[in-house]
Formats: structure tokens, C-alpha cells, sequence
């Protein structure tokens, strides 16, 4: 199987060695009190997807995997912007590739 080759990865993105996305947002947010202007994700497990998936329609379940792979809650991350949120559902498309 191929590695991900990083050059496809937008400018802000990048990857950690421990498969994780870096995202850097256009706008930044809050989250408990604190400005935050880029988010981690953790690469997913199977059981992070179906976790989030349980009784959900498919808006909610991809908020609820985003939120748990950053380690914040959905509320919070219903707070971002349209902007940054968008570059957070490309980063989380990179984990499907």
C-alpha cells in the first residue's frame, strides 16, 4: 500500500508522525475561553466511527467524530466558522484516502 504522499496535503494541513492532521483555521474559535487557532485531530479508529455514527443522522455523526478526535466538545465545535470547518472536513476526508 502507498504512503500518503504530504505534497497533497493542502498548506494547512499537515501531519504528524503519529498519523495525525494539524489543521490551521482561517478564523480560529473558542474553546473554553481560549482563542484557538488550530485544531489537532487523531487519526480515527474503526470504533471512533461507528461511535459516532450510533443514532445519528450524518451531520451530527461527522461533528461528533470531529469533536472527539480534537478533544473538544460538539458544542464547541459548533461554534467555528463555515471557513474553518470546511478546512477541518478536508483534513478528515485525508483519513479516508
Amino acid at each position: 500500500m502507498p504512503e500518503k504522499n504530504e505534497s497533497h496535503l493542502p498548506e494547512y494541513i499537515t501531519e504528524g508522525d503519529d498519523g495525525s492532521l494539524t489543521v490551521e483555521l482561517a478564523r480560529g474559535f473558542e474553546v473554553a475561553g481560549a482563542k484557538v487557532k488550530t485544531l489537532r485531530l487523531r487519526e480515527p479508529s474503526l470504533d471512533d466511527q461507528l461511535t459516532a455514527q450510533k443514532g445519528r443522522d450524518s451531520a451530527e455523526s461527522e461533528v461528533a467524530l470531529l469533536a472527539n478526535l480534537a478533544e473538544i466538545s460538539p458544542d464547541d465545535l459548533r461554534t467555528m466558522k463555515m471557513r474553518d470547518y470546511s478546512r477541518v472536513q478536508v483534513a478528515l476526508g485525508f483519513f479516508y484516502d
